[in-house]
């Protein structure tokens, strides 16, 4: 990434899974929260509006977190406690000059390493430094076929797990 908020291209992704709108979008989260064990970084790409909340919020659901989940944007950082613990962070209003310890970075990040987190960044091209050789899991979303809902692609380092690979790919489990 050249800025901390371009989308990478979907060309750089397999095909993915078609989310019709918000509700298939939340429950692919939901079911992506089931291969969750702990230590895992989600990093969300996608315009505005293209639902990378919405999929944290399913993604919440599925670990049993009760708060209402929303969009850190203005936060940077929102928290939350279910079967593990979810790190939600936002850069849209950073830049890579940004110094990310200001937000407790390394601190979520040492819970993600030990295993009892997950973060979830969306817009996170500020972050990828900070990552250094820690394995992730890329996400982005697409508008689908014609503009109709939309596409969940999956790209990781190391590449994604088996699991992983069937809940994205097109035709998949129906969320």
């Amino acid at each position: 990434m050249d800025a901390p908020h371009d989308i990478p291209a979907a060309g750089g992704f397999p095909p993915g899974a078609m989310a019709a709108g918000p509700a298939d979008t939340a429950a692919l989260g939901a079911r992506a929260a089931g291969l969750l064990r702990g230590g895992e970084v989600l990093l969300l790409h996608g315009g505005l509006g293209a639902g990378k909340t919405c999929f944290v919020q399913g993604l919440c659901a599925g670990l049993g977190v009760e708060a209402e989940v929303v969009s850190p944007t203005f936060t940077l950082v929102n928290s939350y406690d279910g079967r593990l613990r979810v790190h939600h962070l936002d850069f849209y209003r950073l830049d890579d000059r940004s110094d990310l310890d200001d937000i407790g970075l390394p601190d979520l990040l040492d819970e993600v390493v030990d295993g009892t987190a997950v973060l979830a960044a969306e817009w996170p091209g500020p972050l990828l430094p900070a990552l250094g050789n820690l394995p992730f899991l890329e996400l982005l979303a697409v508008a689908g076929p014609g503009g109709a809902g939309r596409e969940w692609r999956l790209r990781g380092r190391p590449a994604p797990a088996t699991a992983w690979q069937d809940l994205f790919r097109p035709g998949g489990p129906p969320c």
